[in-house]
């Protein structure tokens, strides 16, 4: 007879631990108390959790548990950035970065093994993909940041500040696993993060997007990265499903879901000759003006094989000049972390890959010229 799976508690958002504590027959509010001990105090055992009674704890550990992915490799850039290398169940790994700047800790998060998505400049993408993370699995990329820093402590200035979920996978296409996360970043018996301050990257998935507005009010940003369609079909495959004219009404509708000012963040990476031309910012102005947003300009860091440049200082201020003369927010994305290929783009994990993409990319890469 096999035995039953252990439910993992890292992986329940505050309303499904309520419901746990609800199946088990306890009062609702040992919820709040093991919140915390999770994710306040980073608690590994159930016997950590003194204000339980014994046999609570004892009726816990043979019901459920408290799992990590096991870290594999912790690399340090020069300038900060941490990152690293977390094996998961089947064996793949994936990545997570955090950026220091000043007080802002940043950690860019991953929410699949690999990506479901083939951005063309995108070294995740050619990995292929593997399966979504689980809601655990995220939250445990969480509990690894703020941990480097020493034990837990919620009132401590080192841990985390940010979160933004650019890593390695397209977020919305693991919507209820990432919901979940998010809502436990931002419970106040949890993580505690400002709704400002968790930020969902999407390529545009268009009906999740819709799905999201009225369910969750975390900050949302946009991969672009082209301004008219059939470029940006080219770089951003899920563009011919859902073409630019679809995703601001998209971004539209989410903001007007909120009951704040927000503005959308609008990613785009610079490719030299491609899409850093002054036409192809001027066309840019165009669509920036259809919804309110901010503009996030990443000069494109290379990897093997990418046939892409990244463009010089010149045409990088150029293009931003152009933007902000037309009287839109624009900011240059400083690279960070590329000494331990921890830059936006870079992250690859190891993926074992149920597409076959990824030897598709290794013979193309491998052709000779």
């Amino acid at each position: 007879m096999q035995t039953p799976t252990k439910v993992n508690l890292l992986g329940l958002s505050p309303s499904k631990l309520e419901a746990f504590f609800d199946e088990l027959g306890e009062k609702r509010f040992r919820a709040t108390q093991v919140l915390k001990w999770l994710h306040q105090r980073g608690a590994s055992s159930f016997d950590e959790m003194t204000n339980l009674s014994k046999s609570l704890r004892e009726k816990l550990e043979s019901v459920a548990d408290i799992r990590e992915p096991e870290v594999v490799v912790e690399k340090f850039s020069a300038d900060g950035t941490r990152k690293w290398v977390i094996r998961m169940d089947g064996g793949s790994s994936i990545e997570m970065v955090l950026i220091p700047e000043g007080a802002r800790k940043t950690l860019c998060v991953s929410s699949q093994v690999g990506c479901a998505l083939d951005c063309s400049f995108c070294s995740t993408g050619k990995q292929g993909f593997n399966r979504n993370l689980s809601t655990a699995e995220i939250i445990a990329q969480l509990r690894v940041a703020i941990r480097s820093f020493g034990p837990f402590d919620p009132s401590d200035e080192r841990r985390v500040t940010n979160v933004v979920f650019m890593g390695m996978g397209e977020p919305l296409l693991n919507f209820d696993n990432v919901l979940d996360a998010t809502q436990l970043m931002m419970d106040d018996n949890a993580y505690g993060l400002s709704k400002r301050r968790v930020t969902l990257s999407t390529a545009g998935v268009v009906p999740a997007m819709h799905r999201l507005a009225g369910v969750s009010d975390v900050s949302l940003a946009v991969s672009l990265h082209a301004p008219n369609d059939e470029l940006r079909s080219q770089l951003v495959p899920v563009n011919s499903r859902y073409p630019i004219r679809e995703l601001v009404d998209a971004c539209n509708n989410y903001l007007k879901h909120l009951n704040d000012k927000r503005v959308i963040t609008v990613e785009y990476t610079l490719l030299k000759g491609v899409n850093d031309q002054i036409e192809h910012a001027q066309q840019l102005i165009k669509v920036l003006r259809k919804f309110p947003c901010k503009l996030n300009l990443i000069p494109f860091n290379p990897f093997p094989g990418s046939g892409y440049e990244k463009p010089n200082e010149e045409a990088i201020l150029r293009f931003k000049q152009i933007i902000v003369n037309a009287g839109i927010i624009t900011t240059v994305r400083k690279t960070r972390g590329d000494d331990v290929d921890a830059a936006c783009g870079q992250l690859v994990g190891q993926v074992d890959d149920r597409t076959r993409r990824s030897q598709k990319y290794i013979s193309m890469v491998q052709q000779p010229s």
